[in-house]
């Protein structure tokens, strides 16, 4: 790995919160087709012409992933082997009146668990099920760099949410793994398994315009993304395009890193947009709530102009239902040109330009 060194740093407080087209044109569209002439030709030389055609062999086109896969490790630890991780740092990053908890942790790898920006981490809670067998493994997007929060490639950080509901008889119910790991303490050990993933890693483009929409703690990889983008300096790697994030909360005690997301844009305005969409507290011009969605029907057009250029990549993650939402501004802005956007979204995807992880 490239030597890399972080440029600025932050203390979470436990009290406040952290304050194109493609190459490829939709089917729908009609393409375009070669003037054909009639032309007489002797009949030995046309199959001559025939047999040429029909015995050369197609020439191969090899794909080039527009993602950093290369060297990207999966599964080095499973459930039966994890890898035995220690808490270092565990913060509450949402205010005391937010609809919530949501904690920010820090566990030691000593360089063992090696991931990448976008990828998935395995934990697995202490104790057993109902039936007396260890709890399943929970998958939790990774909230830090490559090198971590510490710069030293030896933590992985994660931002979880508490999950406390009542059931229908009327119950609290915990959640046994989001509860698990908000209550650890500095010294207390974690199993941990994979890294895991591949949809959610970043453009090898250092020029590319990355577009993210995040709900909650769907903003876990996109922090990496900007910390690499924009807190740390690497000799291979400078980006030089645009970031541009969607965060949507509740409220704005549930804004989560916003402290470090504007450092962000103080440091590199022409290189980094930020909008947050607060639906118990803001509302568009029409009196509706602001959900990402509505936030994002703002600058409609500018981002369907961005859709159309092969080094935009869109990444989603946070709750499923963001992603109707956000379907119907697409496929409004899409129509307006003629093109069907569950096709135009299937092409995005397979040239890795559309990522999404919602759950």
């Amino acid at each position: 790995m490239a030597c890399a060194t972080v440029t600025a740093t932050f203390a979470l407080s436990a009290s406040k919160p952290s304050p194109h087209v493609p190459s490829a044109r939709p089917s729908s569209l009609p393409c375009e087709r070669t003037p054909s002439h009639k032309v007489k030709i002797k009949r030995n030389l046309l199959l001559s012409i025939r047999s040429q055609i029909t015995t050369e062999a197609p020439v191969a086109v090899e794909k080039v992933p527009k993602k950093n896969e290369e060297g990207v490790i999966t599964n080095k630890f499973k459930p039966k082997t994890p890898y035995i991780g220690r808490c270092l740092l565990n913060t509450k990053i949402t205010g005391d009146d937010a609809p919530g908890e949501t904690w920010h942790m820090v566990f030691s790898t000593e360089g063992e668990l090696p991931y990448r920006e976008g990828q998935s981490v395995g934990v697995i809670a202490d104790g057993v099920d109902q039936n007396g067998k260890p709890h399943k493994l929970r998958l939790y997007s990774i909230a830090s760099s490559a090198i971590g929060d510490f710069g030293d490639s030896k933590t992985v950080s994660l931002c979880v949410k508490r999950l406390v509901y009542t059931n229908d008889q009327g119950e609290i119910v915990k959640g046994v793994c989001s509860n698990y790991l908000c209550d650890l303490k500095p010294g207390n050990e974690v199993k941990l398994t994979g890294p895991v993933g591949k949809e959610m890693l970043m453009p090898v483009d250092p020029n590319a315009t990355v577009i993210m929409l995040a709900t909650g703690t769907g903003i876990a990889p996109f922090r990496g993304f900007l910390w690499k983008m924009f807190f740390e300096k690497h000799e291979d790697y400078k980006f030089n395009g645009l970031a541009w994030l969607f965060l949507g909360v509740p409220t704005s005690s549930s804004l989560l890193y916003k402290e470090e997301f504007e450092k962000m844009k103080e440091k590199a305005p022409n290189n980094f947009r930020l909008d947050f969409a607060v639906s118990r507290e803001q509302t568009n011009k029409k009196g509706e709530k602001m959900y990402i969605q509505t936030r994002m029907a703002e600058y409609a057009e500018e981002l369907w102009e961005l859709l159309k250029k092969d080094n935009t990549f869109v990444y989603m993650c946070g709750l499923k239902g963001m992603e109707q939402g956000i379907d119907e501004i697409m496929g409004t802005l899409a129509a307006k040109e003629g093109i069907e956007w569950t096709e135009y979204k299937r092409q995005l995807k397979r040239q890795e330009q559309w990522n999404v992880e919602v759950y």
